[in-house]
């Protein structure tokens, strides 16, 4: 349970329940520590900016996953690796958030707050997948 509490934000689970959000707080993760460059192609990083990069993302995997991807030692290609296995997600979510939104109705909810959460979470579900609710 230590290791745990250690967590900037949740782990990647095997269940893939969790990608779009996972790969959010890595993206931001790395941007604050200045090593968003080592996930993209053709980068210039060194090995420290590797290796730092490479032990955030591990961190912040389910174990079973660390073990899969044991021999992946350059943080863009276990980035890629995992974008393969899991951006399927966004077809996933895509026709339940669109349906959402389009059966949106304010008279189904009791007050106008949980109206205006259940529309920010909706519309977060679309850009995630890249879609603009205009």
């Amino acid at each position: 349970m230590a290791k745990i509490a250690n967590l900037d934000f949740a782990p990647l689970t095997v269940r893939d329940d969790n990608y779009l959000q996972w790969a959010l707080d890595v993206e931001i993760s790395l941007g604050a520590k200045g090593l968003e460059h080592c996930i993209v192609p053709q980068n210039k990083a060194t090995k420290k900016e590797n290796s730092k990069t490479l032990m955030l993302i591990r961190h912040h995997i389910e174990e079973s996953l660390k073990a899969q991807y044991l021999t992946v030692s350059d943080p863009y290609e276990l980035w890629k690796e995992l974008q393969m296995r899991y951006d399927h997600q966004k077809t996933l979510i895509l026709p339940g958030a669109t349906y959402e939104w389009i059966h949106l109705r304010i008279q189904d909810f009791k007050s106008v707050n949980e109206y205006n959460s259940a529309m920010f979470k909706i519309v977060s579900k679309l850009r995630l997948c890249g879609r603009d609710c205009n």
